[in-house]
């Protein structure tokens, strides 16, 4: 069967949707699935994962041209609802879903958001790559104070004013403070540990290096980064308006809603860190979990 997929595997530091995109291609070609480089007649299954156009300007208006002419269908896989100022994709999305043959959403609060009440459809949480898991921590400090986050992407929503905080105040609270990862024109930090975005070995070797996962991302569709933290075996410390975050971390970590309400979560974390480090380690889902799931849907598409 030949499956067209919008998206190509890229090199270096993306974020979690590459990770799968590369995931599924090799996972396809070892089941012997032709992948197809263009929309060409013979395709049978489109699997969109962002509905805006690729590189070469084919977007979802083409995938359902190419439905009504040669009967392909559509399986909509939905990772960005647009929540970080783009209200241009919500509407998108929101529509792509509706009229895709299936959707596959990462969380309920990413099928909620974009109002979908179709039947056509599965949560299929991500996953973080398996290659986390090599630094899983199976000892931690008696005194947890090493906190790290990162993020690709310089949107407000990621948290910055929450990290700027952290920042300023890091003596007061007594902990030390690393941000991995692009940063907002104008931004910069004075005390915490900064670093710039780098390849998935090397992020796994800083998360290995902390005791405590932050995180103040809002309104995330289906978010990597605490996945990824979850494998190396770090509590998380996460915002209650995080979207799937909340979904994915509510079992192994905090809330907060403010900044005392954030100073409190990581001190819950540190004065109990050894619940919270055993009930981390029953975590083992990962991004090949996620394509055995979308190629379960594949084949039942056929």
């Amino acid at each position: 069967m030949k499956i067209f997929i919008n998206r190509k595997p890229v090199s270096g530091p993306w974020g979690g949707g590459n990770k799968s995109v590369t995931a599924l291609h090799e996972r396809l070609i070892e089941e012997n699935f032709e992948i197809a480089d263009t929309l060409s007649d013979d395709v049978k299954i489109i699997f969109c994962f962002d509905p805006r156009p690729d590189n070469t300007g084919l977007w979802y208006g083409d995938f359902l041209n190419h439905k009504k002419v040669f009967g392909s269908r559509i399986i909509q896989r939905v990772g960005d609802c647009g929540t970080h100022g783009k209200p241009e994709l919500t509407a998108l999305v929101t529509q792509s879903a509706r009229c895709s043959d299936f959707v596959i959403f990462p969380s309920i609060w990413a099928k909620n958001t974009i109002g979908f009440t179709g039947n056509n459809f599965s949560i299929v949480p991500n996953g973080p790559h398996r290659d986390f898991y090599k630094r899983r921590k199976n000892t931690y400090s008696t005194i947890p104070k090493n906190l790290i986050t990162h993020h690709w992407s310089t949107n407000p929503k990621k948290g910055f004013d929450f990290y700027s905080y952290i920042d300023k105040n890091m003596d007061a609270l007594d902990i030390n403070f690393t941000y991995i990862g692009r940063l907002p024109e104008g931004f910069s930090f004075k005390n915490a540990n900064y670093l710039p975005p780098m390849e998935m070995n090397s992020i796994s070797k800083e998360l290995e290096n902390a005791d405590i996962y932050l995180t103040a991302s809002l309104e995330e569709a289906g978010a990597n980064h605490v996945l990824e933290a979850l494998a190396v075996g770090l509590p998380v410390a996460y915002h209650s308006g995080g979207g799937s975050i909340v979904e994915y971390c509510r079992d192994y970590g905090v809330s907060f809603n403010n900044f005392d309400e954030m100073k409190n979560s990581i001190n819950t974390i540190s004065n109990d860190y050894g619940t919270y480090h055993n009930k981390i380690v029953e975590y083992n889902r990962s991004v090949d979990d996620v394509v055995e799931e979308y190629l379960d849907i594949l084949c039942n598409q056929r």
